[in-house]
């Protein structure tokens, strides 16, 4: 026995080694050309986005009305102050739908006194079936406001809600504590100005952490001092800077951030909208939304636009990390899954033969992470060490990543530039490579735990702290598939 595992172990260490180093390369390969597509993209926003004519042109009546959908639950300590920033955003006609998601706190109240609501009968269709609707108010203060309060259903079923009572001809879905920048709507909503029909637009999403915050605004961008939240700060430029950038030029990705996505209405309720018990309820949605346009040969792009920017807290400690983190993985497995016959298959075009498989390399990535780090240890216990798949399994996996990282600070200081104190660009470059290999690491590990509760068809969410934009931290549980 031990002579045959001496004469297949190297034969098997081998051809495991080829493979890892084969999919690394893929997958880079997909990244960089990512990158390198991303460039004249961000040049082109860039210079769009600094046009006086253009500026003029959508601080006018040329943009098209717009709703914003809040879903909230438990949201107390800040929904007034949140619902306000909303209302008060630059944007030529715009309203604002809260959706409160049976909160067992005093959300409701808050909104009912700051803004002097008064019952109405419901004036909408239900067209997305959603739980039970206990009320609905207006204000008598901001004729902008609508507040619906609903049997708690989940953050897709608020959504669905939010989608029927909404009465103009496209939505906009932010969190309840998302801070959206004064200018954003006017920005997010720019492709409708170019000509081209729209199914959907992306923004970006940037880390609030440390910023100082005003009256609902971000008036002083800043980079964490404490080394987790500050991490993130690279990771979420390099995914919208270069990531969703890149994919423009492909077609568009499957993901839209559902803390700062733009649709048209229509469409939404053509495909009944969110799917509810999903944990990752904005990809599912951006994936159905692609396929309703493909089969029914609609013409429209869902373009991601970097400039429009909503800033939210990220998790501050390695436990919060790790399940969001878990739960985003599931979701994108999950998600890969229920949409299967989509691989390599034309009929869906880019989508089904390039997007979708790229997503699936991303998906299995941690597990080829976990074999090559082990076919590492494999080789130094049994002898057969090889340097060379060591010093290419290093450059590909880890190397390359630290790379992306530094390139997507150096977009961000060369164009939009919204940290302007030299002193977090250089943090930033320094977190660009600790990223890649410290916090790496860590993240892996969630993804892989990912894989387990897929098996174990766990679809809880956990318990998510907030330290919010005041000194004391609030803690906020969402039943029902919050």
């Amino acid at each position: 026995m031990s002579e045959l595992l001496e004469l297949v172990l190297p034969t098997f260490i081998t051809w495991s080694e080829q493979f890892v180093l084969v999919f690394f390369l893929l997958i880079n390969l997909g990244y960089g050309t990512l990158l390198l597509l991303a460039v004249p993209e961000i040049w082109s926003h860039w210079h769009i986005a600094d046009d006086e004519g253009v500026k003029r042109v959508l601080a006018g009546d040329a943009l098209p009305p717009l709703t914003m959908l809040v879903p909230a639950h438990n949201e107390e300590v800040s929904i007034v102050s949140s619902v306000l920033s909303f209302l008060t955003l630059e944007y030529p006609s715009h309203e604002v739908v809260v959706v409160n998601d049976g909160s067992t706190d005093a959300t409701v109240a808050r909104l009912i006194e700051a803004y002097d609501l008064y019952e109405v009968p419901p004036a909408f269709s239900m067209r997305i079936p959603t739980a039970e609707i206990r009320a609905v108010y207006r204000s008598r203060t901001h004729a902008k406001l609508l507040v619906v309060d609903k049997a708690n259903g989940g953050k897709a079923d608020a959504l669905n809600c939010a989608i029927n009572c909404a009465r103009f001809p496209f939505v906009i879905a932010v969190d309840a504590d998302t801070l959206v920048e004064p200018d954003a709507l006017q920005r997010l909503a720019r492709p409708f100005l170019l000509g081209e029909s729209v199914a959907a637009v992306g923004g970006t999403i940037r880390v609030v952490n440390a910023c100082r915050v005003e009256q609902g605004r971000v008036v002083d961008a800043r980079v964490d001092s404490r080394f987790l939240p500050a991490v993130q700060v690279v990771e979420y430029l390099r995914a919208f800077l270069f990531g969703r950038l890149g994919w423009n030029r492909l077609g568009g990705s499957l993901i839209i951030s559902g803390a700062f996505g733009l649709f048209r209405r229509s469409y939404l309720l053509d495909i009944k909208g969110y799917q509810t018990g999903n944990v990752t309820e904005d990809m599912d949605l951006v994936v159905r939304l692609r396929r309703y346009l493909y089969d029914n040969k609609i013409r429209a792009t869902i373009p991601f636009v970097p400039d429009p920017v909503a800033w939210t807290e990220v998790p501050i400690s390695l436990k919060v990390l790790a399940r969001q983190r878990e739960r985003w993985h599931r979701g994108l497995i999950l998600g890969l899954l229920q949409h299967r016959d989509l691989f390599f298959n034309a009929k869906y075009g880019v989508m089904g033969l390039l997007v979708y498989p790229f997503f699936v390399l991303e998906a299995i990535a941690p597990l080829i992470e976990l074999l090559g780090v082990g076919l590492v240890a494999l080789s130094l216990l049994s002898g057969s060490f090889d340097p060379v798949f060591a010093q290419v399994f290093l450059l590909v996996a880890y190397l390359f990543g630290v790379l992306l990282s530094v390139w997507a600070v150096m977009l961000e200081e060369f164009t939009f530039r919204r940290y302007p104190h030299r002193s977090d660009f250089w943090r930033m470059m320094l977190l660009a490579v600790a990223e890649g290999f410290v916090y790496r690491f860590a993240t892996v590990g969630f993804r892989l735990h990912a894989f387990w509760k897929v098996l174990r068809r766990d679809d809880t969410w956990g318990r998510m702290i907030r330290e919010g934009y005041a000194a004391a931290p609030r803690v906020t549980k969402s039943p029902g598939g919050r």
